[in-house]
């Protein structure tokens, strides 16, 4: 049985890579941590007979002043029947913002809800008669087109 030639299959032909120069990658330094010794004199050091010296507690430091130390006011607390336990209350003003965004959030939702709603309401029959005149015309041109001319 003879297959005959066989078949010369596409080759591609690929450049030539770049040549590159090598890097030259430089040995890590690290600098070492170093500190100067620290001399501590010890706790009975005195000084040496025949010499007078001064300590620095001989002499008088000025004191810093002092800033003012802001008072806070006091926060009024409440304390729990039968507990020992008291628990702040805020101030009226922060109270009166609280109430006033509250109210004002929940009487903006429920207008809102009750205007969607009414919207629905009235505008429902409007929709289903635009819905039944748009399927009519479409069934209409349907039936229309799609009735040939008559057998004879």
């Amino acid at each position: 049985m003879d297959l005959g030639e066989p078949p010369v299959l596409p080759s591609l032909r690929l450049p030539e890579p770049l040549v590159l120069p090598r890097p030259v990658l430089e040995v890590p330094r690290a600098d070492l941590p170093s500190y100067k010794p620290l001399v501590v004199p010890p706790s009975d050091l005195r000084a040496p007979a025949g010499v007078k010296g001064t300590t620095q507690s001989d002499k008088p430091q000025p004191k810093p002043p002092t800033p003012p130390i802001p008072q806070v006011p006091k926060v009024p607390t409440v304390r729990i029947p039968t507990t020992e336990i008291d628990v702040p209350v805020p101030d009226g003003i922060v109270l009166t913002t609280a109430a006033t965004t509250a109210v004002v959030s929940v009487a903006a939702t429920l207008t809102a809800t009750s205007l969607f709603k009414w919207l629905v309401t009235a505008m429902k029959p409007v929709f289903k008669t635009a819905w039944t005149k748009i399927t009519k015309k479409k069934d209409s041109s349907n039936s229309s087109s799609s009735s040939g001319p008559p057998d004879s």
